[in-house]
């Protein structure tokens, strides 16, 4: 089945411009509740947002959906996507929806949806639900309408949820710590959080002002928390995204730490420390061959999911692991949560560290990449991908690499963008091969 709404995490896209409008917001917030309509029971639905200044206006779409097919709202405010997940469980909701198109700019927006397990939708539910999209809603009777309420105790429960993964023997006293928030939704919890467990912390993206989420800050753009950690004479440094489940690091020295050191390091450690489910981790087709190479030295075996956190988490549940993510950052760690969760993964990282007694740039720098090289081509209508000249470029880019390395071509899943990716034991041939892929595809676009 074609898919008109849902892409790879929840739909997203530029507001006011199909299908980021208030008027498909409230029909999402009819079909999604209709669809989770079921049993006697009074229904509810946790509604989060980050920083976007279109969130107001996508929220108000939602709870108007929502009511109208007689289901109940708790919007939470500006909230980590994570902690939407965590208080669907916690509060026994049917249904919770983050608004927020994670680091994308603040122009554009996106609405996620969690089941009552607080798992993001299964592509068999957002397909029922697209379906309910294309009928006219079923609306309830006037007594029937859902109520709507804000619940201000929200960001002290995830913070001590979160906090309740660190281990309790240890504290952060005397780390100073330069941490991150992308001027999102995590600008007041995670500093929070990480003082509360005594730390010294050193605050960045902390001042929101509805069109500044992601601007130059956060896990997409490190350069700024890569000078202050120096500066500062900081131990380490936490960079996360618009919604906060993605967590980029940069050790004292100003290096950037990206999410399959992080996986290499919190696998190995729970490896040892015999916590490791199924001596096998969750990664994508984009980690890095070096990453792989690692794991396999300390006999952890490395399976390969589609890009995308949720299939991540499907393939992890699937093979009984409780370690994944992505390069880019999303860690899930499912003794901890059900969806990825930077300030979580932040946590795992300092616990390390503080246990360790090693810089961060010790710690953290477990295998050396190998080269590799990712471009985006933007096109617009049809797909280059269907080209001939494009398909040929991508099989000569192949054999040239030979078993040195290897090509990865997808369409990205949230924008019209191909993304080409080569890796491998050569530099300068993976650059070749990218180039030459990339102006195929161009020339095609």
């Amino acid at each position: 089945m074609t898919r008109s709404y849902f892409g790879t995490d929840g739909i997203r896209g530029l507001t006011n411009t199909p299908p980021m409008t208030a008027d498909i917001a409230m029909r999402v917030g009819q079909a999604a509740g209709a669809h989770f309509l079921r049993g006697d029971h009074r229904h509810r639905v946790v509604i989060g947002k980050d920083t976007r200044l279109s969130g107001y206006m996508m929220e108000s779409a939602l709870v108007a959906g929502f009511t109208s097919v007689g289901m109940d709202v708790i919007m939470v405010g500006p909230m980590p996507t994570p902690a939407v997940a965590m208080l669907v469980k916690s509060m026994r909701a049917d249904l919770g929806v983050m608004i927020s198109a994670s680091h994308n700019p603040y122009v554009d927006n996106g609405i996620k949806l969690f089941g009552p397990d607080g798992f993001k939708l299964s592509d068999t539910a957002e397909a029922a639900i697209e379906t309910l999209l294309e009928n006219p809603p079923k609306v309830v009777s006037a007594e029937n309408i859902g109520r709507a309420r804000r619940v201000e105790d929200a960001r002290g429960r995830y913070i001590n949820d979160a906090k309740r993964t660190f281990p309790p023997r240890l504290r952060l006293d005397g780390l100073k710590i330069v941490i991150d928030c992308a001027n999102g939704a995590a600008y007041q919890v995670a500093p929070s959080a990480l003082w509360e467990l005594g730390a010294e912390v050193v605050t960045l993206g902390v001042t929101p002002n509805g069109t500044n989420i992601n601007d130059n800050c956060g896990s997409t753009y490190p350069e700024e928390l890569c000078r202050t950690v120096v500066e500062e004479g900081a131990a380490i440094g936490l960079a996360l995204d618009g919604d906060a489940d993605r967590l980029i690091v940069v050790d004292e020295k100003g290096k950037i730490v990206d999410g399959d050191q992080l996986m290499a390091l919190i696998a190995s450690d729970w490896k040892k420390r015999g916590k490791l489910e199924g001596d096998a981790i969750v990664a994508t087709v984009m980690s890095n061959m070096g990453l792989e190479k690692f794991l396999d030295g300390e006999g952890i075996a490395l399976e390969r999911a589609k890009v995308g956190d949720r299939y991540v988490l499907e393939m992890m549940r699937a093979k009984g692991c409780n370690v994944g993510g992505e390069q880019s950052g999303h860690l899930i760690l499912t003794d901890y949560a059900t969806t990825g969760d930077g300030l979580i993964a932040g946590l795992q990282i300092l616990a390390a560290l503080v246990t360790s007694g090693k810089p961060a740039s010790e710690l953290l720098h477990l295998f050396d990449p190998y080269p590799q090289l990712l471009k985006n081509v933007r096109y617009d209508g049809r797909d280059p991908l269907e080209a001939e000249p494009v398909k040929a470029a991508i099989a000569e880019g192949e054999a040239r690499l030979d078993e040195s390395g290897r090509v990865l071509i997808r369409k990205s899943g949230t924008e019209p963008l191909i993304r080409v990716m080569a890796e491998g034991e050569d530099k300068d041939l993976i650059e070749s091969v990218v180039d030459d892929i990339c102006a195929a595809v161009e020339a095609a676009a």
